[in-house]
């Protein structure tokens, strides 16, 4: 028998309370519903459970460039009208709106999947979970599509310290664009999504014939669907693909994107898939047994992200979850029947037969053009990021805080951690 999986996993309440306006689909409140459901579960007293780290900008500009950086951090909703020239460059605007607090929102999602990474590097833990992160489309110099830093190519190069291959596994309803663009000239990272295509979707990306370029070719792999799949032809052919991508890749470490828009019933989303549906791929995935990093992703009808996300940490801790959903501060929004399970979807099913069978043999064709597990010259693993704490004798004391600052370092007392899997404040850097 081999040793239970130790789990880590990254919270941080403020996430959960910035707003990105009222006719927004993107509702980050989803996080903190889904952080109840997996207290009100008792899940935490099975975690290691740790507030990330704010990713600090020179972090960020490991991917992203130092300019786009650099504006988010400046940015504020009272200033935005003084720079329209950059909202443009920048693609920020009604899908990427600037907000209140928004860069230390980024700060704190892109530090959850960076920590991951890094505890995973460190064999501190087998599988962590961030399910703040996610953010899938956020290109190297601009925003797109809700999302603002890519904290999923950043826990990918943190893990590439470490580990020769990286799989990146994307089940959000839309392309993985953002990782697939960051990663597309290399065979040390394999993506691979499974996403709506057609029709004029967002993004408009992740063509079967999309396949990566130059030593990354064969290394992306698309798996372009239509609307109304269900859970019967999505994990068979999910279970197909990326059994035969980690015999052929081997990777060292893999990242599992677990966007829930894909779920039946989903705002912006059109598949089928029941909550059982989706977690099934996260089993699939876990049962390889390679070093994991879980996040979040899409999902706008968010008590069914909350479920979702909830029933999924469960599949991770092996444990199976009563379907009535016991009290907790959100259990209004589970109102009236308070169950786990959401009923099936009831989009037709475009997907023939031959259309998935189509698919499925195009994708194993170019699997078979990739050599056994690429053979990547390991150089000698590069020192975790320092950066060394403010010393607070020498900061002037006349530079006063502004207050949101002075509250950030309050150490917050309605933050639920239980006995000794607080580990709040020996999380290593």
């Amino acid at each position: 028998m081999r040793p239970k999986d130790k789990i880590a996993y990254f919270y941080d309440g403020d996430v959960g309370s910035v707003y990105f306006g009222p006719n927004h689909p993107m509702k980050p409140h989803r996080l903190c519903m889904t952080h109840h459901l997996v207290l009100a579960y008792d899940l935490h007293k099975k975690m290691e459970i740790y507030r990330p780290h704010k990713a600090y900008p020179v972090e960020l500009a490991q991917f992203h460039s130092a300019d786009y950086v650099e504006f988010l951090h400046r940015i504020t909703p009272d200033t935005q009208h003084l720079f329209s020239n950059e909202l443009a460059r920048y693609n920020l605007g009604e899908d990427c709106p600037v907000f209140e607090n928004l860069f230390e929102f980024c700060q704190i999602y892109a530090g959850g999947t960076i920590d991951a990474a890094r505890r995973l590097n460190n064999q501190l833990c087998d599988i962590a979970i961030n399910w703040a992160g996610g953010l899938h489309h956020a290109k190297k110099c601009e925003a797109s599509g809700f999302c603002y830093i890519n904290d999923l190519v950043l826990g990918i190069l943190e893990l590439l310290k470490y580990h020769a291959r990286v799989l990146y596994i994307d089940i959000d309803v839309h392309h993985g664009d953002g990782v697939e663009e960051a990663f597309y000239f290399t065979d040390r990272v394999m993506t691979v999504s499974f996403h709506k295509y057609g029709d004029m979707f967002f993004p408009g990306t992740g063509d079967v014939k999309d396949i990566g370029e130059r030593e990354g070719k064969f290394y992306a792999i698309n798996v372009p669907l239509k609307d109304g799949i269900d859970d019967t032809s999505f994990t068979r052919l999910f279970k197909t693909i990326i059994s035969k991508v980690v015999e052929m890749y081997q990777p060292g470490a893999i990242v599992l994107q677990c966007g829930a828009d894909s779920l039946a019933g989903d705002r912006l989303g059109c598949f089928n898939l029941s909550i059982d549906g989706h977690a099934e791929c996260v089993r699939i995935v876990k049962k390889f047994n390679l070093p994991l990093l879980v996040t979040g992703g899409g999902g706008y009808t968010k008590e069914n992200v909350a479920r979702c996300w909830t029933v999924e940490t469960g599949v991770l801790l092996d444990t199976e979850l009563p379907n009535e959903i016991p009290e907790n501060e959100y259990i209004k929004y589970f109102a009236p029947e308070c169950l786990l399970n959401i009923p099936n979807g009831h989009i037709e099913n475009l997907n023939s037969k031959s259309y998935i069978s189509t698919i499925k043999m195009q994708v194993l064709e170019n699997l078979r053009c990739i050599q056994h597990a690429p053979g990547v010259q390991m150089q000698e693993v590069p020192p975790d990021f320092f950066i060394p704490d403010f010393d607070e004798d020498e900061q002037n004391p006349d530079e006063r805080m502004d207050q949101h600052t002075q509250d950030k370092q309050i150490q917050r007392d309605d933050e639920y951690y239980d006995g000794d899997n607080d580990n709040d404040q020996n999380m290593d850097m």
